[in-house]
Order: C-alpha cells, then structure tokens, then sequence
C-alpha cells in the first residue's frame, strides 16, 4: 500500500532557477529578483548575543532542576538557545564541516549530479520557488531525508567527496539522539507524559539541508535566507566556517546570534508551537549575506512520523485549543508549496478566537 512515505515526491517541489554560486562568480550585476528593497527598512541591532539562552546539556542529563527551569524559559520566551555540552563527538561535526566544504568546492556540473528532481524538494538547488516572479534568496543548497533510512533518495547523495555518506549517517544519528532527549525534556516542562511526545519522534523524519551563501558585493541589497519560521519541531544548526549571517527576529528587530564554538543553535518550530498549544513559540529568522565571503552552515530538521496528527497534544490545553488539528501529509504538503513568508504557514492551522 503507498504510504505518505512513499509519496514524499509529489508533494511539489521548487521551481528551477538559475545556480547562486555560479552566478555571484561570473557578474558582478545583480538580477532584480534578488534585490529586496523592504531591507532599507529594517533595523538590526548591533550586538543581540546576549539575548540567546545558553543551556547546558551536561546539567540537564544530571537533573539539575535549575538548568530544566532555564531550558524551558528558553523555550518559552526566546525560540531559540546555544546547547552546549551535548555529547555530540566533535570528530563528527568536524568531519560533516569539512565534507560540506568539499562538496560546494566542485565544480558546478559535479554538483549538478544530485540536482533536484521534479515535485521534489531533495537535492541541490534551491527551496521555496514557487512563482516566477517572486523575490529569490541568495544562496544554494543540498537537502537530504536522512531519517528513517527508508525515505532516503541515496542516488542523491554525493559520491564526492568519498567520505560523504559515512559522514552524514554518522551525523544525522547523533542529532536524532540529542534531539529525542530534548523532546523528553520538553514534555516534562509542559505536563506531558515525557514518553508521549518522543515515541512520535521514534521514527521521525529528519532532513538535513546544506546551505552555500556567495559573498555579495552589495550585500545590503540580498538576502541569504528570507525571513521565516522552520515548519518542523526542532532545528538543530551548526555554522561550517567562521562567517556570521544568522538573525532572529525580538520585539520588530533582527538579533544577530553569534555562534559559540562547539555549541548547536537550537529553535522551536512550528509544529512544537502547534503541539504544545502555543507555550512554545516557533521564532521568526532569517540569513544575511557577507560582501567578502562565503557562508556555510548545516541545519537539522527534526518531524515526528508521518502518522501523526499535528495538533496541541493532551495536557497542553488549558482552556481552548488554538490550533487544529491536520495531518502530518497535509502539512507537509502545505508546507513545501508555500513561499516563506514569516510566520504565515501558522496562519493556516490557527483557531479563530
């Protein structure tokens, strides 16, 4: 029987569009799709890494009760934190780094081996592109399914550099790991029956996208990533090189996160705002582009399986549910035809008052 699994590919896909890379190297002229004037408006502040919690998981796994309270604080009012200390082998990150590197520094047409297919958002291109007008980001990208192994397109993972596909395995289960024990966390902090909400995530679905932003020499007129809210539960992103380009959104202005070295930039996503009925909230974020030089970064995507239905989960309604309920299909269907815009998938599944 075909299963939602089995039908990842005719969800849609992302309209074709000319390679990033390629064409921040050849011209110096920047197409018109790419120039976003609404960004003179915008105010940034110019240090906001203080406002990111930083949550200890070494404390957390000992029980201390006061780190619990500050994860959940973090949860609640920021959307985002920095986890450190959370077991990861740095061996792994380093090694998933550098293969990420090799695999932008081939030439296009190598790259091109695992350029995405038709109504399918896997592989190298980009995201999102769903009119021929709209705005486009500056940047490319490699996404993969890499968990449950059963959903993987491995004719789209990179033969080169050689070591690729032992990395990512080694990576991508790792960060399941870290993320079942958040999921635990969470549930605890929000009443729920910690066993619940992570045996939805047993089998989950885990994405890894790989993201290239070019250098821009009029970076103040591009966007890497446009401003938006991540569709799934939990993120978990590393940053490849040394250059900054992450903003999140607080009180109408953008925060400019400042990675610290080891750590993994963690945010709820909308379907954890959606589950636990709003107490979490997903964040508003988006990448700017440097003038002098590429940015790289891996970000994990973490969904609970496909037979489950997104909604506030039990013990997490108070009084009213805010959200409906919707199936994971449904969802995920919504998700990859929308452009991203903010927080506006949310609009769709929200309860009017």
């Amino acid at each position: 029987m075909e299963t939602a699994v089995d039908k990842k590919n005719v969800y849609g896909g992302s309209l074709p569009v000319e390679n990033v890379q390629a064409l921040a190297s050849n011209s110096k002229d920047i197409p018109s799709r790419y120039i976003r004037p609404e960004l003179d408006d915008e105010q940034v502040l110019a240090d906001g890494s203080l406002h990111i919690p930083v949550i200890d998981m070494s404390k957390l796994q000992d029980d201390d009760d006061d780190e619990l309270a500050e994860f959940h604080l973090a949860c609640k009012e920021s959307g985002f934190l920095q986890l450190i200390n959370h077991g990861v082998p740095e061996k792994a990150i380093e090694k998933m780094k550098t293969d990420i590197e090799e695999f932008f520094k081939l030439p296009l047409e190598e790259k091109m081996a695992c350029a995405q297919l038709p109504n399918s958002i896997e592989g190298y291109g980009q995201a999102f592109v769903v009119s021929k007008d709209q705005k486009l980001d500056w940047g490319d990208m490699l996404f993969l399914l890499t968990q449950p192994a059963n959903i993987r397109t491995t004719s789209l993972w990179p033969t080169i550099p050689t070591s690729f596909r032992a990395t990512i395995e080694e990576y991508s289960l790792e960060l399941q790991k870290v993320t079942i024990f958040l999921l635990k966390l969470m549930a605890k902090n929000l009443g729920i029956e910690p066993g619940k909400l992570a045996s939805l995530f047993e089998d989950g679905i885990q994405g890894i996208r790989m993201n290239y932003y070019p250098p821009c020499a009029q970076a103040n007129r591009v966007i890497g990533l446009t401003p938006h809210s991540d569709s799934v539960a939990l993120t978990l992103l590393v940053q490849v090189n040394q250059v900054q380009g992450l903003q999140v959104k607080k009180y109408g202005k953008w925060v400019p996160v400042k990675p610290i070295p080891g750590a993994f930039i963690i945010n709820i996503g909308d379907i954890i705002e959606i589950m636990s009925n709003g107490e979490y909230k997903s964040i508003e974020h988006r990448a700017v582009v440097n003038p002098e030089k590429e940015r790289l970064l891996v970000a994990a995507f973490h969904r609970p399986n496909m037979n489950t239905t997104i909604g506030p989960l039990p013990n997490s309604v108070e009084d009213r549910a805010i959200y409906k309920n919707i199936t994971h299909e449904e969802f995920i269907k919504l998700f990859v035809t929308s452009k991203l815009d903010g927080k506006n998938l949310l609009s769709h599944v929200r309860l009017e008052p």
